[in-house]
């Protein structure tokens, strides 16, 4: 009987040992795809320009409506964007917020947050430099 009940205790122990390591893994691959999903979370991803809103400076999966300003293409999502486009010369323009400089959102280069929202940039060095806080 105490060699059953032995036996019984280091299966058991061994069992307990399993699912404490099996715990242990679990909780650090998930931490480690939390540091990679919160990595990605703060890059951003270079997107073409006829994906994005301009005015709203959002990126959609669909093209957007193509406006022809002095021989430069910009892109909106409705009509009220199409004439805030061809109207209002300050909606064409962006801030590179890297740089601090003026860029021309249809020349610039785009990148997009996981959340759908576009940047501006000067170049593509600026882009991969820039971090969602």
């Amino acid at each position: 009987m105490k060699r059953h009940m032995k036996m019984i205790l280091s299966i058991g122990s061994r069992l307990c040992l399993l699912a404490s390591l099996a715990m242990v893994s679990g909780s650090l691959y998930a931490r480690g795809h939390q540091q990679a999903d919160q990595s990605r979370e703060h890059s951003l991803v270079q997107v073409e320009a006829k994906y994005v809103c301009m005015v709203n400076n959002q990126r959609f999966d669909k093209e957007q409506i193509a406006i022809t300003v002095k021989d430069k293409t910009y892109y909106g999502c409705c009509e009220m964007c199409r004439d805030k486009l061809k109207n209002n010369a300050k909606s064409r323009v962006a801030i590179d917020p890297v740089s601090g400089k003026e860029v021309d959102k249809a020349t610039a280069v785009i990148g997009a947050a996981p959340d759908g929202k576009v940047f501006y940039f000067e170049n593509v060095e600026n882009l991969k430099q820039y971090k969602v806080e």
